[in-house]
């Protein structure tokens, strides 16, 4: 008895060893503040749904149905439960399994091997019910790091999901910005068209009362169709433009080969946040679900180095069985037809010729490669936010740049117009002020539009409005 109690408790403690490294998390070296740190502000909202912040319905049901209708979300999604059963299996594992089994046979032997006396020859039926009861003790923690690992897969594919939907909302953002910008862009040049066309006409009557001459209509004529010539490419971005945004929202087929309408909203009526979160460069680690993903990947990748350790060791699995035998069905379940057995099974590699080793320098480079896609991913996270950072200051000062340009334009037409009716300028001096209002008045609906979009840039790098999801 003091035998088998000391073998239980060694195997109990064999049962809580877990060979292979624990995995330890990393601690990377992190400013204390960002560089334009000031740009933040100190808005420590609420910003889980930060597109609201813009002000605009239309945008608005659009997130909200990409959300809810895009393809690439949802085959996300479906990972996720993928590596939730994975992770419920590998549980699983942990507990004994129960399989029950029934046979039924019928078979005559041959005389000529058996005699008569004992059943040679004779038909002769057989019938079985058994269960049987089999659990692997986990003596090198072989099965704790599966579970180790495929938790982590979990966690991993949640973060990545969180990080599509960030991706998708930002993607939806931008574009709807870009197209709101298109659309302006395309109303200037109509509106810059229709007084290409009052200044030819006008022109035209000036030449037959004697006041111009030919080369004034015909400078007319060419701004006329170089400012015509403008609308096929600003048509064919404003239709790209519906088209992508149409994909991302989840659109389908059928919808998709329809008349694409995402509102009147004006580039102009869309508000510009007036602060974003206050983020310290250590949150970011956090804040990103890029990064939380690729540590996961990390975390999986040191268990499975536990994994492919313990296959170095024997498995011990435990096995009863218990059931009747009869030749009769009517006579199963009865005393003397009960039968059970109970065994233990050690099995484990003596000669593989290297493979268990193999199995071991392959995860060891499997996690070597985790480790560094884990530092790529926070280079690569930081130099995003700092890049945004850089974008979101600078796009304000552009547009503010570009707008002052536009007013020093229209000023210098408004000049050129009443000198030129003066007779004090000629035409194409005129020509030259209207183009370069045009020329500013899209530039500034662009800057306008990319800023909206650096915005839009800040809050993914920032990673959005994000929190710790539940798995």
């Amino acid at each position: 008895m003091r035998k088998f109690t000391s073998l239980a408790a060694a195997i109990a403690l064999l049962s809580g060893c877990a060979l292979g490294p624990d995995y330890q998390a990393q601690t990377p070296d992190l400013p204390d503040q960002w560089p334009e740190h000031e740009l933040l502000g100190q808005d420590t909202g609420d910003w889980q749904q930060w597109w609201t912040r813009f002000d605009d319905a239309t945008l608005n049901a659009l997130v909200e149905r990409a959300l809810d209708d895009n393809l690439e979300l949802q085959v996300q999604l479906q990972r996720i439960e993928q590596a939730r059963a994975e992770l419920g299996f590998s549980k699983a594992n942990r507990w004994p399994s129960l399989n029950a089994q029934a046979d039924a046979t019928r078979e005559q032997g041959s005389a000529a091997v058996m005699p008569p006396e004992l059943g040679g020859g004779q038909i002769r039926n057989q019938f079985s019910v058994n269960g049987v009861l089999s659990y692997e003790l986990d003596l090198w923690g072989r099965l704790a790091r599966e579970r180790e690992a495929a938790s982590a897969l979990l966690a991993q594919s949640v973060f990545g999901t969180e990080a599509v939907r960030l991706n998708l909302i930002t993607d939806v953002v931008t574009t709807y910005f870009n197209l709101r910008a298109a659309e302006q862009q395309l109303a200037i040049t109509r509106e810059t068209l229709g007084t290409r066309e009052e200044t030819l006409a006008l022109e035209e009557v000036r030449y037959e009362s004697g006041a111009s001459n030919p080369l004034s209509i015909r400078q007319a004529r060419a701004s006329l169709e170089r400012t015509r010539a403008r609308l096929p490419q600003q048509e064919q971005r404003v239709h790209e433009l519906r088209s992508a945004l149409a994909m991302l929202v989840g659109y389908s087929p059928r919808e998709l080969l329809s008349e694409l309408d995402f509102g009147d909203a004006k580039l102009t009526e869309i508000e510009l946040p007036d602060s974003v979160p206050a983020v310290l460069p250590s949150e970011l680690l956090q804040r990103r679900p890029d990064i939380r993903a690729a540590e996961e990947a990390l975390v999986a990748a040191n268990a499975r180095v536990g994994v492919a350790k313990a296959q170095r060791f024997p498995s011990l699995n435990l096995q009863a069985l218990g059931g009747s035998v009869a030749l009769d069905s009517d006579n199963l379940f009865t005393a003397p037809a009960e039968m059970w057995s109970v065994g233990a099974n050690l099995a484990g590699p003596l000669f593989d010729f290297g493979r268990t080793r193999s199995r071991i320098e392959s995860a060891e480079a499997q996690l070597a490669q985790a480790e560094a896609q884990y530092q790529l991913a926070i280079t690569n996270g930081f130099r995003d936010a700092r890049d945004a950072l850089v974008i979101y200051q600078t796009s304000d000062r552009r547009v503010e740049a570009v707008r002052r340009q536009a007013e020093a334009i229209e000023e210098t037409l408004e000049l050129a117009e009443l000198q030129y009716d003066a007779g004090s300028i000629g035409f194409y001096e005129l020509l030259d002020a209207q183009r370069g209002l045009l020329d500013a008045e899209l530039a500034l609906s662009q800057a306008m539009s990319d800023r909206l979009a650096a915005t839009a840039t800040l809050f993914k790098a920032m990673g959005g409005g994000w929190s710790m999801p539940r798995s």
